[in-house]
């Protein structure tokens, strides 16, 4: 009889202590005094020093209270990756400002309800993004400033503040006089929106202790991040996963950052790797999938990674095993989560058991139940709930979809999984996605990944159909490799051949691309009833 499977608690968590009095802006960007001359971010305008990062924040928080903006009020963040978010989201938070990362791949209706939903009295955008947020200016009264970045000219544009223009005016004796706000370890610092795949957007509010911990916790202990270090994440600024990659993982030890304004494109991510020889590159499943069929990979000599990092959805092993097979980096698959701000399990370097999601992260306890809460042996699948100093305290205004999400120390993740003998775990699907076949759960990411190994697929989606006897089974949706294409029969009997024969998909549809989210994960409800 298995064994039942007790919350995992994981190694003893590295001796880290967040004072009570606390400002998460002023840690990161103080502890880089003595690096004043170090780049901190190169974007396409060109490098940017931690000396020129920090006078830049300092400046945005003086012109953030000149616009009579004051402590706890919220402001949204719509910006592409330039060196002007972190200023921006640094300089709010030094002033004691809340600033919102707000995605900026969604739609006018999408901010519309975020800015009604937070109430933030001003919005900072990226010229190219204005358009957007053009029909909701005027209409929402609780937002009163709209400031615009990257004008160009550095003065008001289109009718609107220039944050250019504001920095300029705030001269550098109003800057080295601005105070930092007393805030404490446990005080509302920074929300992130939810990508709302379940209902309308969810505020996730995060502490100011946060960001530091996820450092401390999972940067250096796992990925060994140091000064040396120069790093790019193909997630962006507005991501949980992209926030900590980028920003705080980098100056909590004085790395470089690399950013990219635009869509991570193999061609353009590739492009970057070579010109700037990042050392660590964090990417996503499709990323990499779409990065080893790129026709015009460069070869390995030409980079130099020393460590890659997966999130967002579970890495097929043999994506993981090809990437590190051609480039000689080791990619890192892990689970992190908006709620929780990073990644909580994690492979660990020289550790690393491809088509798994690794061991928990020291200071985070996992545990996995069934539908009535009890813990479930090891080898069967469990609904994984998480524990850790990085929970976010809410859902604004969303009482019972916080009460059905943080069950006290707990946090449910949504996600199945399954706990080997060795404490590796291995991701199942969405709690929402499983399958029930013949009253045997079959887990859509299991078929995927082996559909995703036949040379001539790119990538597939399972989902759950109906025969007609009503009985559920799986049904395959794959995107062929440029130029090549399978048979149904000879997928059907290629997945027979590696999975129990009543795992295999009864259907299979090609498509040119599977429906995804901004963050990469593919949205399998809109391909349930095709």
């Amino acid at each position: 009889m298995a064994s039942l499977s007790r919350a995992d608690h994981s190694l003893s968590p590295p001796h880290v202590t967040v004072p009570r009095d606390y400002n998460a802006a002023h840690d990161l960007l103080a502890r880089n005094a003595g690096r004043a001359d170090k780049v901190a971010f190169i974007d396409a305008n060109g490098s940017h020093t931690y000396g020129q990062l920090t006078q830049r924040a300092i400046r945005v928080q003086g012109a953030l209270a000149t616009l009579g903006l004051e402590r706890e009020d919220r402001i949204m963040l719509a910006l592409l990756d330039t060196v002007d978010f972190p200023a921006v989201f640094l300089g709010a938070i030094r002033g004691g400002i809340v600033p919102i990362a707000a995605n900026t791949l969604l739609t006018t209706t999408d901010f519309e309800f975020m800015l009604r939903d937070s109430r933030a009295k001003a919005l900072v955008v990226s010229e190219a993004l204005l358009p957007a947020f053009a029909p909701l200016i005027g209409k929402i009264d609780s937002l009163r400033h709209v400031i615009v970045a990257e004008s160009g000219s550095g003065s008001a544009s289109h009718g609107h503040h220039g944050l250019q223009a504001l920095v300029d005016k705030a001269s550098g004796a109003v800057a080295s006089n601005t105070p930092v706000a007393e805030t404490s370890a446990d005080e509302a610092c920074f929300w992130l929106y939810s990508s709302g795949s379940t209902g309308t957007p969810k505020g996730t509010v995060h502490l100011h202790s946060h960001m530091i911990l996820t450092a401390e916790l999972y940067a250096k202990p796992v990925l060994g991040i140091r000064e040396d270090d120069v790093v790019f994440s193909a997630a962006k600024f507005f991501f949980a996963y992209g926030l900590g990659n980028a920003l705080s993982f980098p100056m909590s030890v004085g790395a470089t950052t690399v950013l990219l304004n635009s869509r991570p494109t193999p061609d353009s991510v590739f492009d970057l790797l070579v010109k700037q020889q990042p050392t660590i590159f964090y990417g996503v499943p499709t990323l990499y999938a779409a990065m080893l069929a790129a026709p015009n990979a460069p070869a390995r000599e030409k980079l130099r990674l020393r460590v890659c990092t997966s999130a967002g959805e579970a890495l097929p092993a043999d994506i993981g095993k090809r990437f590190t097979e051609k480039y000689g980096a080791e990619v890192l698959d892990g689970i992190g989560s908006t709620e929780m701000l990073h990644i909580f399990i994690s492979n660990r370097p020289g550790e690393v058991r491809y088509g798994t999601t690794g061991k928990p992260v020291a200071g985070y306890e996992i545990r996995l139940v069934d539908e009535n809460g009890n813990l479930v042996p090891d080898g069967e699948i469990g609904e994984m709930q998480v524990a850790g100093p990085t929970a976010a305290i809410m859902y604004w205004n969303s009482r019972e979809r916080t009460k059905n999400t943080f069950l006290g120390q707990w946090t449910r993740s949504g996600d199945k999984y399954i706990r080997d003998a060795d404490g590796y775990y291995t991701y199942c699907g969405r709690n929402d996605d499983m399958l029930k076949v013949g009253g045997i759960y079959v887990s859509p990411f299991e078929v995927e990944a082996v559909l995703q190994t036949h040379p001539a697929v790119l990538e597939a989606a399972v989902v759950a159909k109906e025969d007609d006897e009503h009985l559920v089974k799986p049904k395959a949706f794959v995107v062929f490799k440029a130029g090549q294409s399978a048979s149904d029969d000879e997928l059907k009997a290629y997945v027979k051949s590696k999975l129990a024969p009543y795992k295999y998909p009864r259907w299979i549809e090609s498509l040119a691309e599977l429906p995804k989210t901004a963050t990469g994960k593919i949205q399998r409800f809109k391909l349930r009833g095709k």
